[in-house]
């Protein structure tokens, strides 16, 4: 993803040593004035349930789901209102939960993720959580070794942070795409953690499904109308990209932070696991016409399918956009910044002729992370104080992509040559294969958090990590 040609160029290490001789200063934006809003209480009820996820043959799959249905219900709030949300675990598997996008910490019972139990099965566990800003965010199952399979039997969900003054859209749509391995039975086929699937690409389905329905997801609007998508990936390990047709794609938001408006290059957009996207379509003006947003997959996948009918109604003249963060920093200096770095290794090799190799692997422990797997035990990779800025490197030193989730803040995706930035904020990022990226931040949020593998797979077999702000 890059800005549009007519946005304002990034601001880059070296002008920034150059304008301010070589100063070494944090620049925050004032913070979001917050409320003592009302909190929105909740209740979810994970348990076994079918549905059915094809509509051929008609056969219904034995699922988890929250309140009964794939994917959960779409919670929403207001920015400063509170969630109080409690959880019940009728599953045979121990839970808890992450909402990605989240700045700051989903509190149950007074402890934070890194130090609190999962909530076991037959029990009930309560969460509290004020999200900072406005925003889509994901949640679903997250615990080191027991993330893959209540996540791949369904559990997933969006929580939508609604704007004080949201912008004027005809339609504002939430979109959770989800895969699944079924059997020629429709069954679920077995959750294996220790094998080759494991040690290459991850749990990839073998049937996808939008909104827990057999896609695309067929909508109807008027002519000349503009829609708002919150589009996210809830798969366990599919990495795909998105591709728009028929209609004028404009991001808004990335990762649940305002952006920089911009047009897709080339319409399309990189979705990996526990990506978020918000994104304007502006609908073609004549009755009949079809706009699609398509998983290129194979020949390509059609998610969703838009056609307008009816009136025309007269197009919104205004440009789509959101005020940005003023929480985020508008710049990370970086002559002082703390640099750690993460290297991913391990997993199936390819041979020359484009084959997975798994010789020699040991398949209990396919990957490693700077040498060794995600314990809390040992010492974080990096302690810092409130306010640090931290430039990260990220090796990935495998022959698969690895998305990389940061819990608890957003980060710059900075350019190769360490010159400048990408102008929208990222929690989640695709590291290539066998390639270095380098991230910013501003460890501005105290706590313990997590730096994790999205590939549900890899993250239950360690690819993980902890940092600590103090």
């Amino acid at each position: 993803m890059t800005k549009p040609p007519a946005a304002p160029l990034p601001l880059t290490r070296r002008r920034l040593l150059t304008g301010f001789g070589g100063a070494c200063l944090i620049a925050p934006r004032a913070g979001f004035a917050q409320s003592s809003g009302p909190a929105e209480q909740r209740t979810l009820v994970a348990a076994p349930a079918k549905a059915r996820l094809r509509p051929s043959p008609p056969v219904d799959t034995e699922i988890w789901a929250f309140d009964g249905a794939t994917p959960g219900p779409t919670l929403r709030i207001k920015q400063g209102e509170s969630l109080n949300l409690k959880l019940e675990n009728k599953t045979a598997a121990p839970l808890d939960l992450h909402w990605y996008g989240l700045r700051g910490e989903a509190e149950r019972g007074g402890t934070t993720t890194l130090a609190r139990p999962p909530i076991q099965p037959g029990e009930t566990g309560e969460f509290r959580l004020t999200p900072p800003d406005p925003g889509t965010l994901l949640y679903r199952p997250l615990i080191p070794g027991g993330s893959s399979e209540p996540a791949g039997r369904g559990l997933s969900g969006l929580l939508i942070v609604a704007e004080p003054e949201p912008p004027a859209v005809d339609l504002d749509l939430a979109v959770l795409v989800t895969d699944w391995l079924l059997g020629d039975d429709q069954a679920l086929q077995p959750f294996v953690l220790q094998g080759n699937a494991a040690a290459s690409a991850g749990r990839l389905g073998s049937w996808l499904t939008v909104n827990g329905r057999s896609p695309p997801l067929p909508v109807s609007a008027r002519p000349g109308a503009r829609i708002r998508l919150r589009l996210a990936n809830a798969c366990n390990a599919r990495i795909m990209r998105l591709r728009f047709d028929g209609g004028k794609a404009t991001v808004i938001a990335v990762d649940s932070q305002p952006t920089e408006s911009f047009a897709p290059v080339r319409s399309q957009l990189p979705f990996a696991p526990g990506t978020r996207y918000d994104v304007v379509l502006d609908l073609p003006e004549e009755a009949g016409a079809a706009v699609n947003v398509t998983a290129l997959i194979g020949p390509g996948l059609p998610l969703i399918r838009i056609v307008t009918a009816g009136e025309k109604k007269a197009p919104m003249t205004e440009p789509p956009a959101l005020p940005l963060n003023p929480a985020l920093p508008a710049a990370v200096r970086m002559q002082d910044a703390l640099r750690p770095e993460l290297v991913i290794e391990g997993g199936a090799t390819l041979t020359e002729d484009r084959t997975l190799d798994f010789a020699g692997l040991d398949l209990a422990r396919p990957w490693r992370i700077n040498g060794g797997l995600g314990s809390f035990d040992g010492k974080p990779l990096f302690s810092v104080k409130r306010g640090t800025p931290i430039v990260m490197a990220i090796d990935n030193r495998t022959a698969f992509v690895q998305p990389v989730h940061v819990h608890g803040h957003s980060f710059r995706l900075l350019h190769p040559l360490d010159d400048g930035w990408e102008t929208y904020f990222l929690d989640t990022v695709q590291i290539p294969e066998r390639k270095k990226l380098h991230i910013a931040f501003i460890a501005d949020n105290p706590g313990r958090w997590l730096i994790s593998s999205t590939v549900l797979e890899r993250f239950d077999l360690g690819v993980w990590s902890w940092f600590e702000v103090a």
